[in-house]
């Protein structure tokens, strides 16, 4: 299955209230490994970008002044994600930019989108709700529960925010589960329990015929009955001990 982990900054809240894209960010996975595929791309969001904002992910006017603007990138951003699963937290919000940008675009013969019409979307906020309900759910929040590094995580980005969910999606999904807990979780631990294990299970992701199994022979199946009965007949006299 061809997965693309998606994250989007904008100019603001809503797109109804004239906000646009400014930064989309994507990694592909497919079959749940990392094909190494990413896309990354500045636009220039033709409109002022809200301080509030600029604050949060650092692009301003400047930074996209010369960017181009969504509709020359839209063609390039569709093939790559065209068809695929998109992964994103707090879907809505991106999907809603998304296609509020596609609306936009003129004189095209065959229109671009919804992207509900053409992608499966997977929403990682609602499939942490119900996996840590009266949790924060943010994606620091699930960094920290899944003892995924987010250190260099100064400002929000798109692509550097798609790496990390890519990485927190598989934890979520038994790629990977930390038992380390964070402060809201601890609150529902046993009193007798340690705040922090410090342990961690690593779970492998195998695909068909790649673990070996190699059958016994003849001679080493006589072996092992041999030693069964051998064992069972040393229980029986109580010479084994029941430690």
């Amino acid at each position: 299955m061809r997965q693309v982990i998606l994250d989007t900054e904008t100019t603001g809240i809503d797109p109804k209230d004239g906000h646009r894209l400014v930064e989309i960010g994507a990694v592909e996975m497919v079959n749940r490994r990392y094909t190494g595929r990413t896309y990354h791309q500045y636009i220039n969001p033709e409109r002022h970008i809200d301080a509030e904002v600029v604050a949060v992910h650092g692009i301003d006017d400047a930074k996209v002044a010369n960017e181009p603007v969504f509709a020359q990138v839209a063609d390039d951003f569709w093939a790559f994600i065209e068809g695929a699963e998109l992964v994103i937290h707090n879907a809505p919000f991106d999907v809603g930019f998304i296609d509020h940008e596609l609306k936009m675009l003129k004189g095209r013969a065959q229109p671009l989108g919804p992207v509900r019409d053409h992608c499966r979307i997977l929403d990682t906020l609602v499939m942490a709700r119900k996996m840590h309900p009266g949790q924060r759910n943010s994606l620091d929040a699930l960094c920290k529960r899944y003892d995924i590094d987010n250190g260099h995580r100064v400002l929000h980005g798109a692509l550097l925010d798609a790496e990390i969910l890519a990485d927190v999606y598989l934890a979520m999904t038994g790629g990977q589960t930390a038992l380390t807990l964070d402060a809201e979780a601890n609150q529902s631990q046993r009193s007798d329990a340690p705040a922090e294990s410090g342990l961690s299970i690593q779970r492998m992701t195998l695909t068909p015929g790649q673990l070996r199994v190699i059958a016994p022979n003849d001679e080493e199946r006589r072996a092992h009955q041999a030693k069964c009965q051998a064992h069972q007949l040393r229980w029986s006299e109580g010479s084994v001990s029941d430690a």
